[in-house]
């Protein structure tokens, strides 16, 4: 099962690829980590993070452990927080899976994006060090750190949408007009300027970012399963996407929050201000992106939920909670598109 680790095989392989490591090993198994389990490791010399793909026989590209160990490697010494890796297992006889090993950062996780027991001024320096952090990814010279090839150059959201439909009809159980109707939409209204590039994240929102612990600073950038060569606004609309969401646990959204209140800027406001980071001249309209984003996360979810169906998922009651939101997604997703049509 995904959740269980046989700790002794986990010590003996970290001897000789951890200096100084030290054992014997317990672990905590994060409560996310939908996708790829997660477990934090602690021994005598220290916390390290253990994340393996899930048991089973799994969708084609899904669970890229072996490019989130990449992408992190490659960012180690740019502007871009990230954790740092320690080394990749890609025998599945180890511990049943491909895994990899990186160091614990001390950091503060938020699932909530209203951020709540800060003051207002701490919640307003975390949003503009999100949105420093998400401009300095999309500002990554990907030649320079080795990442040319991590990608396929051009047509991205044309690519994209192929390829999460492809993943929503495997996983498909029911028959949602909505999503129907949206992926026919997506396929019509692919923007001007799908050839442009750079180091996305994929699945850009709070919960998958760490903050220093008594400061509003971005200290690391987790979960990168995502990621790839594309289009920088595919980030940024995954972001909008999530705050148009309802408040609470599953939605973790901000809709119908009092932001000024709390030091949340409005949707156009993070908008111009990553503009203005990344030296785009026009502040872009972002209907196609957050429907694109609504889209992505449905077809996500609904890979979740069919992993909870069949017996495969790292938390099944929590994956078919998940999978409630796929109409909710797809509904709000068609929403945004006939309002920016």
């Amino acid at each position: 099962m995904s959740d269980q680790l046989d700790l002794d095989v986990v010590a003996k392989y970290m001897f000789g690829r951890i200096d100084g490591f030290s054992g014997p090993l317990s672990a905590e198994k994060t409560p996310t980590g939908q996708s790829n389990p997660t477990f934090i490791l602690t021994s005598s010399t220290g916390k390290y993070v253990l994340r393996r793909k899930p048991p089973g026989v799994l969708l084609k590209s899904a669970h890229a452990v072996d490019r989130e160990f990449r992408v992190m490697s490659a960012l180690a010494d740019t502007g871009v927080p990230v954790p740092k890796m320690h080394f990749l297992c890609e025998d599945e006889g180890v511990i049943g899976s491909m895994f990899y090993l990186m160091e614990h950062v001390e950091g503060r996780n938020f699932v909530d994006p209203r951020i709540p027991d800060v003051t207002p001024e701490d919640r307003r320096g975390m949003y503009d060090a999100m949105n420093a952090g998400l401009a300095a990814l999309h500002s990554v010279d990907v030649d320079a750190v080795g990442l040319s090839d991590y990608g396929k150059p051009g047509n991205y959201f044309s690519r994209q949408i192929s390829r999460w439909s492809g993943q929503y009809r495997a996983s498909e159980t029911d028959v949602i007009p909505e999503m129907d109707q949206l992926i026919a939409w997506l396929d019509e209204s692919i923007p001007k300027g799908d050839n442009k590039a750079s180091l996305v994240h994929g699945d850009w929102r709070i919960d998958n970012l760490l903050f220093a612990p008594a400061k509003p600073d971005l200290v690391a950038i987790l979960d990168w399963e995502l990621s790839t060569l594309g289009h920088p606004l595919a980030d940024l609309g995954a972001q909008l996407m999530q705050w148009a969401m309802p408040i609470g646990p599953e939605g973790r959204g901000l809709d119908g929050v009092d932001r000024r209140a709390l030091g949340i800027p409005e949707d156009h406001e993070y908008v111009e201000l990553y503009a203005n980071r990344t030296g785009l001249t026009d502040v872009p309209d972002m209907s196609f992106y957050v429907a694109f984003s609504f889209f992505r996360m449905a077809a996500i979810l609904q890979g979740v939920k069919k992993r909870a169906l069949d017996g495969n998922a790292s938390n099944p009651e929590q994956g078919l909670r998940l999978g409630a939101f796929v109409p909710i997604f797809a509904r709000k997703g068609l929403q945004t598109a006939s309002a920016g049509s």
